[in-house]
C-alpha cells in the first residue's frame, strides 16, 4: 500500500469547551445531548437536550460562583451519569479547575488526592456516600460536599439539584457573571490523576485547548453527525472516554447514551438503538468470545468462520452481505451497531478483522492522558489492521534511539500535550523534553506507510543479559489468542543461580471454555498453548515457566491490569 494520505473531514475551530456547549445549544437545540437512567437497568431513559445542557451549565456555574468558589478546584466523583457531565462543564466553563476522580477510590486515597489537589469542593453521588462518610473526619479542609442525589442545603453539605435551582433563580434576577466570564484556552482547566497501574498516580494538568485540539484532529479522521448515538461505557473520569466520545459527540450533534453498567452493555446495544461504542480490548474480546461460543454450542462455528472469511472477500470488491449473513449475531449485539472504537491497550488484529467482516467498522487508536489523549488513530477513509493508525493531523511522532528493528521510544509533538504534572516539576522534566517533545514511555515504530505500531511499555521491557529486549505485551498477545486463556501477564524472573532471566507467565484460564475438564486435562491444554507460543517466537523469548489461576487480575476502572499488585513469584 502507498503512504497514508490525509483526506480530512471539515471541522470548525474549537477554542474551548464552552464553545462546544454554546454551539450545541444554538445549532442542535432540542435534540438529545444525553440519555441516562436514574436507576441502571430500570425505567425509561431521561433525555437532556442540547439547550437544557447549556442552561443547566449556566445555572450551576452561577450558583458555584455565588458560593465563593471562583478560581477554586472542584472534584467530581460518581458513576457515569448526566450530573457528572453537568458538573464538569459548569466548573471548567467559568468557575475554576475540575478534578475528575475515579469512582472506585478507597476513602484514604480520596483524602490524599483531594489534599494534593487542594480541592475546595467535592461533588459526588449517593453510590459514593460510604466512601465519603469513611473519609469525613479527614475532609475538614474541603469547604463544600455537594451530593448529586441530595435535596437539602445544610451548611457545607449541599444538594446539586438545589444549587441548579439556585442558579436559575439568580440568572432570572439578572446575575450574568458566569456567562460573561472570560476563558483562557491555554490556562489550567483540569487535573486528571493517572490510574496508577504502577502504584503511583500523577496529576496531569490539562487546558481547554489541550482537549479541544485533540477533538478537532480526531474529527478530521472520523466523521460524526446528528445520526450518531454513542454508548458511553468506559468511566468518564478518564480522558479516553471524555475526550474521545463525549466531546466529539457533542461537537457533532450526536446523542450520548449512558450505559447502565458493564453487565448491561449487550442489553443497551440492543434496546437503546446505539450505533457507536468506544471501549477497551477486553470488552470486544468478550463479545468475540461469546459469539464464537454461542455458535459452537449451536454446532455452527465452522459455518460462521467460513461466512466471516467469505464476506471479508466480498467486502474487498465492494459487496457487503453482513446484515443478511449474520442476522443471529446482530440479534445478540443490536441491529443498529455500525462502529466500534478501541484503545487503552493493544487489540488482537484478527478480532478487528472479524468484526469488520461482520459488518462493524472498527477503529484502533493510541494515546495517553498526558496527550489529552490521542496521538495516533486510524481514519474512517483508511485503516491498517494491526496498527494504531498514523499520527493525528497536527501531531508529529518520532522514534527515539531505535534499535536494529527500528523500535524505540515513541515521542510526540502536539498542541494536546499537557501543561505538566501538578506540583511535580521533577517528573514533568522527565517527559517534557527541552525541545518541546513529549516522551511517552512506550516503545514502537513507524512503518513505511506512516502507520504507528506500539510494541510495549518501556518500563515493562525485559532486558536479557546479552542486551536483547523482550516486550511482554507481545507474548501476552500470543497467549491471549488461546480460547482457553482469558488474560495473562509475562515478566522476567531472576535466576538464583546467576543464569539469564527466566521468562515467566501468570495465566488466567477461561472456566467456560474449559468446562468439564479435569485439572490434569487443563494443565495439558495450557502446556500445549504455551508450547504453541514458544514455537512462534525466537529462543530467547520463550516462556520457561508459568502459573495457572482462575482469579482475574486486579484492574483499573478502564480495565487495565494493575501489574504492581501481582505477586511475581
Amino acid at each position: 500500500m502507498s503512504k497514508f494520505v490525509e483526506k480530512p473531514h471539515k471541522v470548525r475551530y474549537l477554542p474551548d469547551i464552552r464553545d462546544i456547549i454554546r454551539y450545541g445549544a444554538e445549532h442542535y437545540g432540542d435534540r438529545p445531548a444525553f440519555e441516562d437512567r436514574h436507576f441502571p437497568g430500570q425505567g425509561d431513559r431521561r433525555s437532556i437536550s442540547y439547550r437544557q445542557l447549556k442552561e443547566d451549565v449556566d445555572a450551576l456555574g452561577t450558583a458555584l460562583l455565588n458560593r465563593g468558589l471562583e478560581g477554586k478546584k472542584i472534584a467530581v466523583m460518581s458513576e457515569n451519569r448526566y450530573d457528572w457531565a453537568l458538573t464538569y462543564f459548569a466548573v471548567c466553563c467559568g468557575v475554576g479547575v475540575i478534578i475528575p476522580l475515579d469512582r472506585e477510590l478507597p476513602s484514604a486515597e480520596l483524602v490524599n488526592l483531594l489534599r494534593r489537589a487542594e480541592a475546595s469542593a467535592l461533588v459526588y453521588s449517593k453510590k459514593q456516600q460510604k466512601t465519603v462518610d469513611a473519609a469525613m473526619a479527614d475532609l475538614d479542609f474541603v469547604e463544600y460536599l455537594i451530593e448529586m442525589d441530595g435535596d437539602t442545603n445544610q451548611w457545607r453539605n449541599l444538594s446539586l439539584k438545589k444549587l441548579v435551582e439556585e442558579g436559575y433563580a439568580l440568572i432570572a434576577e439578572g446575575d450574568d457573571r458566569y456567562m460573561n466570564r472570560e476563558i483562557d484556552p491555554k490556562a489550567l482547566m483540569a487535573i486528571y490523576f493517572t490510574s496508577g497501574t504502577t502504584g503511583t498516580s500523577k496529576g496531569v494538568m490539562l487546558s481547554h485547548r489541550n482537549l479541544t485540539s485533540n477533538v478537532e484532529n480526531m474529527l478530521r479522521r472520523m466523521y460524526i453527525d446528528t445520526k450518531a448515538r454513542g454508548l458511553l461505557v468506559l468511566p468518564v473520569h478518564h480522558t479516553f472516554a471524555f475526550t474521545c466520545e463525549v466531546l466529539p459527540g457533542l461537537t457533532g450533534g450526536a446523542t450520548i447514551v449512558i450505559a447502565d453498567g458493564l453487565k448491561y452493555i449487550q442489553r443497551n446495544l440492543k434496546e437503546d438503538r446505539v450505533n457507536t461504542m468506544l471501549g477497551v480490548p477486553l470488552i470486544y474480546e468478550t463479545f468475540h468470545r461469546k459469539i464464537l461460543i454461542s455458535a459452537r454450542h449451536q454446532g455452527k462455528e465452522e459455518k460462521l468462520l467460513k461466512g466471516i472469511r467469505l464476506n471479508e472477500k466480498l467486502q474487498k470488491i465492494g459487496i457487503d452481505r453482513s446484515r443478511k449473513m449474520f442476522k443471529d449475531i446482530y440479534a445478540m449485539i443490536g441491529n443498529e451497531i455500525q462502529t466500534f472504537i478501541v484503545g487503552g491497550a493493544p487489540m488482537d488484529p484478527e478480532i478487528i478483522r472479524d468484526f469488520r467482516a461482520l459488518g462493524i467498522n472498527m477503529f484502533e487508536g493510541y494515546g495517553l492522558t498526558e496527550t489529552s489523549p490521542i496521538i495516533a488513530v486510524n481514519a474512517d477513509y483508511r485503516q491498517k489492521t494491526g496498527t494504531v493508525g498514523p499520527p493525528m493531523p497536527g501531531t508529529q511522532v518520532r522514534i527515539a534511539d531505535p534499535d536494529e528493528d527500528g523500535i524505540g521510544e515513541i515521542q510526540a509533538l502536539t498542541e494536546s500535550t499537557m501543561i505538566g504534572y501538578y506540583q511535580d516539576p521533577e517528573e514533568t522534566a522527565k517527559v517534557l523534553l527541552p525541545d518541546g517533545w513529549f516522551a511517552t514511555g512506550d516503545y514502537g515504530f513507524l512503518d513505511k506507510e506512516g502507520f504507528l505500531h506500539v510494541t510495549g511499555r518501556k518500563k515493562n521491557v525485559i532486558v536479557t543479559k546479552n542486551g536483547k529486549n523482550i516486550y511482554p505485551e507481545e507474548l501476552e498477545y500470543l497467549l491471549d489468542k488461546s480460547e482457553y486463556i482469558k488474560e495473562s501477564v509475562v515478566w522476567g524472573k531472576e535466576d538464583p543461580d546467576g543464569g539469564d532471566l527466566k521468562i515467566t507467565a501468570e495465566i488466567v484460564i477461561d472456566p467456560e471454555a474449559l468446562q468439564g475438564k479435569t485439572p490434569e486435562e487443563i494443565q495439558a491444554l495450557i502446556d500445549g498453548e504455551v508450547e504453541r507460543v514458544n514455537a512462534a517466537t525466537t529462543s530467547y523469548k520463550r516462556i520457561k515457566r508459568f502459573n495457572i489461576r482462575e482469579e482475574e487480575f486486579e484492574k483499573t476502572t478502564t480495565r487495565k491490569i494493575r501489574r504492581h499488585t501481582i505477586d511475581y513469584k
